[in-house]
């Protein structure tokens, strides 16, 4: 899998020009976009209202095909099957016992999102802020109130963020580490809109980050994976070796047991906690000869055929893990990460970006990449389509939910950010008011 390429010196400045675009909301999907001068557009198609003769260089391929199936005679068996599959899908939508809207309830412009499959640039924190990295800068957007912050711009022409991640704990849910292209981690106070300390150790741009509890998790284009304690001075507590290739997902579980970790040579590594804590003198007993630079994975496995960024580990079955696969993959699988087996294994048909699970359902969501750049709800175990989410014009990047797990944000490559009710409030609230996003009267754009 090989990434679209890095866009080279990367400058969101606020002092730039007014008419440089920012993170700008955008209408309501269903009144309508308005017309920016700034957005590329393209040609509106032309089609004569009741053309004489079929002309098959003027039409789509579909209608080509359903207008010479209807002239003559034929049973049209392409366009049948097509129908019956948009019925199952229906009947599966009212199975779910909830309403799922198609449509994105809301938009917003991210100009300057880096077109990378590597990197990981959303993060939606317990705080219900939405942190999202466009080139130089991370802004940060209230979803309580629909306010949008400006939290940094990095200094370097030439460096941009490449990863950005919350704490996962509520007592300190208003820290984030940013990833850089300039090899470091940066540790920022967002209330205070401080920055704490810098995280060094990589020799190549850090593109994923995962936290558990006081312990982050950084992997970087060098293949390496170090445990950092953030509580030290001396932060680097382990490195994790077993990939060869960029790191490009990390996710741990739950429990904080154990880390998930996918690489671009086809790699998924899980690697155990107690493993790095034996070398925190503050910890575990330390052997003497235990050697925390050369921590090796506890299952290494090879069943993908392209770069594994998409991780979600389940979280109504302990052990259980999702894995998605690049271009020359396309599968979601699912692992006993106790043992290494996979249990079932389904192709999508496209590139896997990202995944997602339900925390009320046994449901589960995937973004793609070409051809149809959507999301896709399934139904677990059965891995039932439950319906798709169309509307991006580019591969679907990246995805986060809510804290209360009912939205839905994804990123992608056409730079918008677009919010869907994809899994719904818990049962037990759903005759409550659903998901308050703010007062958005007005125009937004940050400068």
């Amino acid at each position: 899998m090989s990434s679209n390429g890095d866009r080279g010196t990367l400058a969101l400045s606020p002092k730039l020009s007014p008419n440089k675009r920012r993170l700008m909301r955008q209408q309501s999907f269903n009144s309508g976009l308005p017309h920016s001068p700034h957005r590329r557009s393209s040609p509106k198609p032309c089609y004569s209202p009741k053309p004489a003769a079929i002309d098959p260089f003027s039409h789509d391929q579909l209608h080509v095909l359903h207008r010479a199936a209807s002239s003559n005679g034929g049973t049209g068996s392409q366009f049948d099957s097509l129908s019956q599959a948009e019925n199952r899908l229906r009947s599966v939508a009212k199975s779910v016992g909830r309403r799922i809207p198609k449509t994105p309830s809301r938009i917003l412009d991210a100009p300057e999102l880096v077109d990378d499959y590597y990197l990981n640039l959303v993060s939606w924190g317990e705080n219900n802020i939405l942190a999202v990295a466009l080139g130089q800068c991370v802004y940060l957007w209230e979803a309580d109130t629909g306010n949008i912050r400006h939290l940094l711009q990095l200094r370097d022409d030439d460096d941009f963020v490449t990863s950005v991640s919350w704490v996962r704990d509520k007592a300190n849910q208003n820290y984030i580490a940013i990833g850089t292209n300039h090899n470091a981690v940066q540790l920022w106070d967002a209330e205070a809109e401080r920055r704490l300390r810098t995280l060094d150790g990589h020799s190549a741009r850090v593109g994923a980050l995962s936290w558990n509890q006081h312990w982050l998790s950084s992997g970087g284009r060098d293949s390496q994976i170090i445990q950092h304690d953030v509580r030290s001075r001396n932060h680097i507590v382990s490195t994790y070796v077993g990939h060869t290739q960029e790191v490009c997902g990390l996710r741990w579980n739950d429990e904080g047991s154990t880390l998930a970790s996918g690489g671009n040579e086809n790699l998924l590594c899980l690697w155990d906690a107690a493993m790095s804590r034996r070398g925190n003198s503050s910890g575990y007993n330390r052997s003497e000869n235990f050697d925390q630079s050369n921590i090796g994975p506890r299952l290494h496995l090879m069943q993908h055929k392209a770069a594994v960024k998409a991780l979600a580990w389940c979280p109504f079955h302990r052990g259980l893990l999702a894995s998605g696969g690049g271009t020359a993959d396309r599968t979601i699988k699912f692992w006993n990460t106790n043992s290494g087996a996979v249990l079932n294994s389904v192709d999508t048909g496209s590139q896997v970006c990202s995944l997602l699970w339900s925390k009320h359902q046994r449901e589960l969501c995937s973004s793609h990449g070409f051809s149809e750049n959507q999301l896709i709800l399934w139904k677990y175990p059965t891995m039932t389509k439950i319906q798709e989410f169309k509307g991006h014009t580019a591969r679907v990047l990246h995805m986060d939910q809510s804290p209360d797990g009912a939205c839905v944000v994804s990123a992608a490559a056409d730079e918008t950010l677009r919010f869907w009710d994809v899994f719904g409030s818990a049962p037990s609230e759903r005759k409550a008011s659903q998901l308050s996003m703010g007062n958005f009267g007005g125009s937004l754009m940050i400068r």
